[in-house]
């Protein structure tokens, strides 16, 4: 079975706390699956998400473009185009775009999650 998508009809969210702008590419609305969710998130210069942790999920991230801090737990990463990083079920992580130019980014999580969880409730 074969679908197609175009750009335009994926499902896209702008951030009501920054620049951060996110295309829906795999859900369950979508495909009809939880075997995998997958999404594109751009930053902006200065743009950061807010602390969080996800239930029930590996989570992967493929950069595609610029560079940005990645925390996860008590630890900070630096990435940048090309690199690949991955968080187990609950760990508690946000990013952080530092540059100048845009921080970009596949990501996915296998299964999709069940939850999830913010750090501050007032924070998302």
């Amino acid at each position: 079975m074969t679908h197609v998508i175009r750009f335009d009809d994926l499902p896209k969210m702008a951030s009501t706390r920054d620049q951060r702008g996110r295309v829906d590419l795999v859900t369950e609305e979508m495909w009809g699956t939880t075997d995998l969710r997958a999404d594109h998130i751009t930053y902006k210069s200065g743009d950061t998400s807010a602390a969080h942790y996800h239930v029930g999920a590996r989570h992967v991230w493929f950069v595609d473009a610029g560079q940005g801090v990645l925390h996860v737990n008590d630890d900070s990463y630096e990435l940048s185009k090309g690199d690949v990083a991955m968080v187990g079920d609950g760990d508690v992580h946000w990013f952080e775009n530092t540059g100048d130019e845009v921080f970009s980014f596949y990501e996915l999580w296998v299964p999709a999650p069940s939850e999830t969880v913010w750090i501050k409730d007032d924070d998302v």
